[in-house]
């Protein structure tokens, strides 16, 4: 009983740093994604470049996450965890002083790597910590924070650009940044040597990197040739990391996890397919709130809350429900009412009432929240609990090369149909045209999603690693 009683304290513990963790960098996200506009004017940004300040974050994330998970397990979680927090936490203090958009963009990718520090391994401690038959709640609970963190971060980001401007939404991420760290140092007791034995790949590793930041740089670029070029270089490289993994003692990426373990594979598919489809959501809004509706960043935030709200009510209780409903029947009926919201988003006009464009955001964050933690639960349940920094990294890095997939949509059809110039009310046609092929496609790649989720079989008695 007192064994019990000391691991729920642990649980909670651990359970509140990550929950507080989780919430800082969706936060940041959609906070400075609200301030895009102010930060394109400052720097004289056109919309191509203003998309990078979102894009280059989430490319050294993507880039990072795999590497880091097997690191973690290797070397401790804790110790990874926490220097990602002070790493995104210092260069939210170096950021607002930047002089140029360059260093700007540099200072974004390095806290970006932080990022990937923090997403690699705060679930694998959350899960290493949870009793399996409680994991689906205590998941349920951190995707809740994040969701909060994209609920209040137009909100709060918003009035801050509005009163204090841009910079202050950084400052404000230094100073939550500094209460996580001295509370994880504080909290975090479990994995800090580490729980998989064994020496890192690093030749796999830097193949693997290089690999993925020529594709999503090469993706990002099109349709020019250099992007051409830079995508069959990374489909080059990581057809060679595949490879090199196979004859690797300490693998990287052990692919065995997705060759005989079809709930991992059909499940970070699905969570590719799902991000890819719903990131752009809110850059593509906020713009078109601002641009073409008129409002403030202040005005635009409150109706972007609406999405990341119902996510954030939702999500407890379908992480709770997770342990005990197939995660694959909550997951694919989550994405089919993401790819219906998403249609009715194509559909919008400059003259399109608030109303209308609430109830969309909202059966989206309907769809989302049956969708994500059902399904980040039946790929932690999939797993053995020594590779669960690894399996936390794959879903984490399925989440962000989904997101900038997503992104480098919105960077292809900006290119193609509004060019390298600033989004104004003067190019609302084009920008307006962008916008409905974006959700026209950003719903349909949802169907193969749904096949995807259902693909994967059961979950049920595969947990308790």
């Amino acid at each position: 009983m007192q064994d019990d009683m000391q691991r729920k304290a642990s649980e909670r513990s651990v359970l509140v740093v990550a929950s507080i963790a989780s919430f800082i960098t969706p936060f940041m996200g959609s906070s400075v994604n609200i301030a895009l506009p102010r930060i394109g004017q400052a720097f004289a940004m056109d919309a191509v470049l203003l998309s990078w300040v979102s894009t280059s974050y989430l490319i050294a994330s993507a880039v990072f996450l795999l590497p880091l998970g097997r690191a973690a397990d290797v070397l401790g979680r804790r110790r990874v965890f926490t220097a990602g927090i002070l790493v995104f936490t210092l260069m939210c203090l170096c950021i607002p002083l930047a002089e140029s958009i360059w260093l700007l963009l540099v200072l974004r990718v390095i806290q970006g790597i932080g990022g990937a520090m923090i997403f690699s391994t705060s679930m694998a401690i959350l899960t290493a910590v949870t009793r399996a038959d409680r994991r689906g709640r205590a998941i349920g609970i951190t995707v809740a924070a994040v969701y909060g963190g994209l609920t209040l971060g137009p909100f709060i980001g918003g009035m801050l650009t509005d009163r204090f401007g841009w910079q202050s939404i950084f400052f404000l991420g230094f100073g939550l940044g500094v209460a996580v760290l001295v509370m994880a140092l504080a909290c975090i007791r479990e994995d800090q040597e580490g729980t998989n034995p064994g020496r890192l790949d690093i030749p796999g590793a830097a193949i693997y990197s290089l690999g993925l930041i020529s594709l999503m740089i090469g993706f990002s670029s099109l349709p020019s040739p250099q992007g051409l070029l830079l995508m069959g270089a990374g489909v080059a490289a990581l057809a060679a990391f595949v490879l090199w993994e196979k004859d690797q003692a300490f693998p990287v990426l052990d692919l065995k996890m997705f060759r005989a373990n079809r709930v991992f594979a059909c499940s970070n598919l699905a969570a590719f397919i799902h991000y890819s489809a719903t990131f752009s959501i809110s850059f593509l809004v906020s713009l078109y709130l601002q641009f073409m509706k008129g409002l403030s960043p202040s005005q635009a935030g409150l109706i972007l809350v609406t999405q990341p709200a119902v996510m954030t009510v939702l999500s407890p209780l379908t992480g709770h429900l997770s342990d005990r409903i197939e995660p694959r029947v909550m997951a694919s009926s989550g994405m089919a009412v993401t790819a219906m919201g998403l249609a009715a988003l194509a559909f919008l006009d400059e003259h399109a009432g608030t109303g209308r464009l609430l109830m969309c955001l909202a059966f989206i964050g309907t769809g989302f929240s049956l969708f994500s933690s059902p399904n980040t639960n039946a790929v932690m349940s999939s797993v053995s609990r020594s590779d669960y920094g690894v399996a936390s990294g794959v879903v984490s890095t399925m989440r962000i090369t989904g997101q900038t997939f997503s992104m480098g949509v919105v960077l292809v059809l900006f290119s193609l149909i509004i060019g390298r110039t600033t989004v104004t009310p003067q190019v609302g046609g084009a920008f307006m045209t962008a916008l409905r092929l974006g959700f026209l496609f950003f719903s349909a790649i949802c169907i193969p999603g749904i096949f995807a989720s259902l693909a994967r079989g059961d979950v049920r008695n595969r947990g308790g690693q």
